[in-house]
């Protein structure tokens, strides 16, 4: 009766609205004074010792069954024995030939846990099984009538029965890890990015302490991941590299990527790759048409220039980094482009005045109305591509061409303002020295940070502005 009470009672309060002033915890207290037990669904066991659940749930699903023992708290090298526990769940015993009929009328109540199987065996009866429930949809160790019902047309007891299940590091994911581990109250970070078989972390401060069990955590948790670093330091805005910690696997930073179908291979070391610019890649390269003409001042390691030459594009690559220049060269070999791309390692200013100007006196000239040929200038270099607009003031001399050869600019740039595209628009307006009110347009990329963004700003360059005209 006590126990049937108590169940009703915490089910009571579980579910009571957030104006309740009851908290768990203090449910658990008024439970074990009244019944002298804590019902076994709720319990970690670790040497006969009970643990209640924590105040602060963070968990909402099946809460109870995935606490972590208090003891792991504070941990900073791994030690994947000290998450082994044992708790007890709702369960039915069945002959195996029913399992699948079983677990198809149960299905919503199922325990549903990756990691953790369904359906264990009986090591008292080889022809049995046991069917693990799921303790938040039989909070009660009771199923419903109609699932009852169920159970009775297949010819299988509805009892339901206490079942001990083996929790260990394997079946905790890495956020309820990192949780348990990290001070309360403290940010978790999970998320990385992957490039290869990289994951690259960015830690907050408050984590360091733990970056090598968290470093551990999510090689550990994400197949294929071999190396997990940190970033160090800010990015270079000459090279755009950064200095980076190898948090664990091994020191191997050499690494192969695919992106929009194409490979890349480079030293995350030493250049600089985004895998989250991969969808912003696609956009301008869906742009060109095959005989138009890319100019990339901040190549990279390719993924504008790449691209563009296998869409049949003429294009003229340049990166400042000798490391991107080199794995640049490397990348045009491997995707069998190099006879179309013509790589530069120059300072972005000397590329856009040497053979950007070059190139663009001697074909715009050429250019008749009816000739689809367009030019296109991306400028990938967001800390710094605004200030470079200013070498476009007068970069040519002479009658100006069509305004339909007039090269078109993508130039990136980060923005903290609240209108961040009047931002980088005005920006662009005062390095060029005039105005591209109705000629520009402006593309959000991503949020970079909070109240960071990252943009895209588009425009044919003004002839008044590229060109000079000859004095009479």
């Amino acid at each position: 009766w006590r126990l049937g009470y108590c169940a009703r009672l915490l089910k009571t309060n579980h579910f009571r609205t957030a104006a309740s002033n009851t908290s768990f915890p203090a449910v658990w207290m008024l439970l074990a004074q009244h019944s002298g037990r804590i019902p076994g669904l709720f319990v970690a066991v670790k040497k006969n010792t009970f643990f209640t659940m924590p105040e602060t749930v963070e968990d909402k699903t099946n809460p109870e069954l995935y606490l972590l023992h208090p003891g792991v708290r504070g941990m900073t090298l791994l030690n994947r024995e000290a998450f082994k526990r044992t708790v007890v769940v709702p369960a039915l015993k069945i002959k195996k030939e029913t399992v699948h009929s079983v677990l198809k009328s149960l299905k919503q109540s199922v325990l549903q846990r990756p990691g953790l199987r369904r359906v264990v065996e009986d090591p008292e009866d080889e022809d049995s099984r046991f069917v693990i429930l799921d303790p938040h949809k039989v909070p009660s160790f009771s199923l419903g009538e109609s699932e009852q019902q169920l159970l009775e047309q297949l010819g299988v007891s509805p009892e339901v029965l206490r079942y001990r299940l083996q929790l260990t590091y394997e079946n905790f994911k890495s956020e309820e890890i990192l949780r348990a581990v990290l001070p309360e109250g403290l940010e978790v970070t999970s998320g990385f990015s992957r490039v290869g078989h990289i994951a690259h972390l960015n830690l907050r401060e408050h984590q360091l302490p733990y970056r090598r069990l968290i470093g551990q955590v999510i090689m550990d948790k994400n197949p294929g991941i071999t190396c997990v670093v940190n970033k160090t330091s800010i990015i270079d805005s000459t090279y755009r590299n950064f200095e980076m910690e190898v948090l664990a696997g091994e020191n191997n930073l050499v690494t192969k990527v695919k992106e929009n179908s194409i490979a890349y291979e480079l030293d995350f070391s030493k250049v600089y790759w985004n895998p989250r610019l991969s969808t912003e890649h696609g956009r301008v390269v869906e742009l060109l048409r095959a005989g138009d003409v890319l100019f990339d001042v901040f190549a990279g390691v390719g993924p504008f220039a790449i691209p563009a030459a296998k869409r049949s594009c003429r294009v003229f690559a340049n990166d400042l980094n000798p490391e991107s220049y080199a794995w640049l060269l490397h990348n045009c070999k491997l995707n069998k482009v190099d006879t179309k791309v013509k790589a530069f390692n120059m300072d972005g200013r000397d590329f856009l005045r040497g053979p950007v100007r070059e190139e663009l006196s001697k074909e715009l000239p050429l250019l008749k109305e009816e000739q689809k040929t367009a030019f296109h200038i991306v400028m990938n270099l967001p800390a710094l591509a605004v200030e470079f607009l200013d070498v476009f003031r007068h970069l040519l001399v002479g009658e100006p061409c069509s305004p339909a050869g007039l090269p078109t600019v993508h130039c990136y740039g980060f923005s903290k303002h609240s209108d961040p595209a009047r931002d980088i628009q005005e920006r662009a307006e005062a390095t060029l020295g005039t105005s591209l009110a109705g000629r520009c347009s402006t593309f959000l990329v991503r949020n970079v940070a909070p109240n960071k963004e990252m943009l895209c700003l588009s425009f044919q360059i003004p002839a008044d502005v590229l060109y000079k005209r000859p004095c009479p």
